[in-house]
């Protein structure tokens, strides 16, 4: 379990790398603004997905903060191209998505696209700055399969449910069945016997 931060805990972002991705000027400058408050030194804006890339290809960067809906490629297909491309530097850098329209549906989008966190507009400074650090200090696993490659979408680690086996290497190992004591596979065929 994370330590919560402390009011008086002193933030150093003037060398973090972001990139800032949105086709609405407006936008772009209204989170300039905001992270330039924060102390952010190095902030690069991408008036679009395609420039985006073009960055993402020339350089690393340690945050992404894309807008969801932009013409073209959008910011869901943004993130999928960063996670699953061959960009080995960025292609585990953390991904918060800025979307207006923020429906479940939505949200699950982005998760499954392998952003790290989905932002509602209209955006507040707390809430920017309280992603950007929880981001930072984020420790779920990254996994990579053939259909998604993100960070874990499970945010707290208790394990399988009871009566399932682990899938993973970090679920905690489960108590072993005493030797001769019927399995649940066992009891269940039994069961369906009588």
């Amino acid at each position: 379990m994370r330590e919560p931060l402390h009011a008086s805990a002193r933030i150093n972002l003037e060398k973090v790398e972001v990139l800032l991705v949105d086709d609405s000027i407006p936008s772009l400058n209204l989170l300039s603004q905001v992270l330039l408050g924060f102390g952010v030194g190095n902030l690069t804006r991408a008036d679009g997905a395609r420039a985006a890339q073009t960055l993402l290809r020339e350089r690393t960067f340690d945050l992404v903060i894309s807008a969801t809906n932009m013409a073209g490629v959008d910011g869901y297909e943004l993130v999928k191209w960063l996670r699953r491309g061959a960009l080995e530097a960025n292609r585990y850098l953390a991904v918060i998505l800025v979307s207006g329209h923020t429906p479940p549906s939505q949200v699950f989008k982005g998760r499954d696209a392998g952003a790290n966190f989905t932002i509602a507009k209209p955006i507040t400074p707390k809430i920017v700055l309280e992603r950007i650090l929880w981001a930072a200090r984020e420790d779920r696993q990254f996994i990579e399969c053939e259909t998604y490659l993100g960070p874990d979408r499970r945010f707290k680690n208790d394990g399988p449910p009871a009566g399932a086996k682990g899938r993973r290497r970090e679920d905690p190992p489960q108590a072993l069945r005493p030797p001769g004591a019927p399995s649940l596979e066992s009891a269940d065929s039994e069961k369906a016997k009588s």
